[in-house]
């Protein structure tokens, strides 16, 4: 599928920061079935000041915030063509071994209820990992409603288990904990989702995905309860949010923030 995205975050504040400085991890990745044919970023309110990849393969612009502005606009478009692999994403490529991702983040740190959720999906005799992992993410669907509004970028996989409600995020980070705790690397992955009948959405998505010896890296969208097909779109990869966040830095002054985005993801052959 061939899907064209346009993505615009607009970050208004009451009052200049003396200093501002962002990490955007908004390009697409190429490769594992899925090819970038065009994108473009223009940024309004500040200046870019160095573009890499980092230890992920994440495409990076590090932008710095103009003196004296009050707003920054982020402006995405693109084409990306997707296959639909049924979530196989396959080897691993990066320089980032795959024992990194066994190890806990603050985010992915297991509490009581993590445990006792590890304790209750703990592999059948002759389960197949695949099998047993599509059974971990609809307990963990049953367990932790979607519901906005009641978790944020800093809630952890144990509290909003604990809480039974939370987002694509939340999902992502629970799903990511326990994989680790049965032994197995599991990363975060934040991307864009098609969603059909929804032209506009006010935020991107984030799903997981857990290696699986024999097939590699698999995706996992507990909030959907599906493994990621031809309408999703991975952006960027890491251990947990923090790594992979499309927008991520530091701020030095004392006004107020705020967050406006515009995200549409549709089918070239829907337009």
């Amino acid at each position: 599928m061939i899907l064209n995205i346009s993505h615009v975050s607009t970050y208004t504040y009451d009052s200049p920061d003396s200093y501002a400085l962002l990490q955007l991890r908004l390009k697409p990745r190429d490769g594992h079935g899925q090819l970038v044919q065009q994108w473009a970023t223009q940024i309004e309110g500040a200046t870019r000041q160095l573009s890499f990849d980092d230890e992920y393969g994440n495409h990076v612009d590090l932008i710095l915030v103009d003196p004296e502005a009050t707003s920054v606009t982020i402006s995405c478009a693109g084409t990306v063509s997707v296959e639909d692999r049924a979530g196989v994403v396959g080897t691993h490529k990066t320089h980032t071994p795959l024992w990194l991702y066994e190890a806990t983040t603050p985010l992915t740190t297991p509490g009581k209820a993590l445990r006792k959720l590890v304790a209750d999906t703990k592999p059948k005799p002759d389960e197949a990992p695949l099998a047993h992992m599509h059974r971990l993410t609809a307990a963990i669907a049953a367990k932790v409603r979607y519901e906005t509004g009641h978790t944020d970028s800093a809630t952890t996989a144990e509290a909003a288990l604990s809480a039974g409600h939370g987002v694509c995020q939340d999902h992502a980070h629970i799903m990511i904990t326990a994989a680790r705790l049965f032994g197995l690397p599991a990363r975060y992955v934040s991307g864009y989702l098609m969603i059909d009948g929804q032209e506009e959405q006010d935020a991107t998505h984030a799903w997981a995905e857990v290696w699986i010896e024999g097939l590699g890296w698999v995706g996992f969208d507990v909030s959907n309860a599906i493994c990621p097909d031809d309408r999703y779109v991975r952006v960027a990869v890491g251990r947990d949010y923090r790594d992979a966040a499309p927008v991520h830095g530091i701020r030095h002054g004392s006004g107020s923030e705020d967050l406006h985005v515009a995200l549409k993801v549709q089918s070239q052959t829907d337009q």
